[in-house]
């Protein structure tokens, strides 16, 4: 009998899990404009959240060209680096080229803050507050 009620529990539990995996969502970071220069991303998120955790962000970009520039994206380690646009601790998650074809994808593993920016041109578009953006997953209701 102990035996049926573990199993029960454990097909429960995996259900469970397979459904909340089935929720997380696959985002397009800027949507149809990708993540590019000259685009409010702090304004795309707060159109687009909540988030919540286990999500995917995919930053879309065009791979540099002998004419154009493309970004990388980098994830800031707390709000003061964040506001500030200081990126000595980011950490560099997706260099100019890995943003072409379906794009990078980073899940939103946790809940606590994501600090996304880019750092090119020495920080001009974080420091306009154009290229750069946070998200704070939240677990997913029942």
């Amino acid at each position: 009998m102990a035996l049926s009620y573990s199993v029960q529990g454990f097909i429960l539990l995996l259900t469970a899990s397979l459904l909340a995996v089935s929720e997380a969502n696959t985002i397009v970071v800027g949507g149809s404009e990708g993540w590019r220069f000259g685009f409010n991303y702090t304004d795309w998120a707060l159109q687009n959240s909540p988030f919540y955790i286990n999500d995917t962000l995919v930053f879309k970009y065009v791979p540099p060209s002998d004419t154009s520039f493309a970004p990388s994206v980098y994830l800031l380690p707390d709000l003061g680096s964040y506001i500030t646009c200081d990126f000595r601790r980011a950490k560099l998650l997706a260099n100019a080229t890995q943003g072409s074809g379906e794009g990078f994808e980073i899940v939103l593993k946790q809940w606590r803050p994501y600090y996304f920016a880019y750092s090119g041109h020495n920080g001009f578009h974080c420091s306009a507050g154009l290229m750069k953006f946070f998200a704070v997953p939240l677990p997913r209701g029942n």
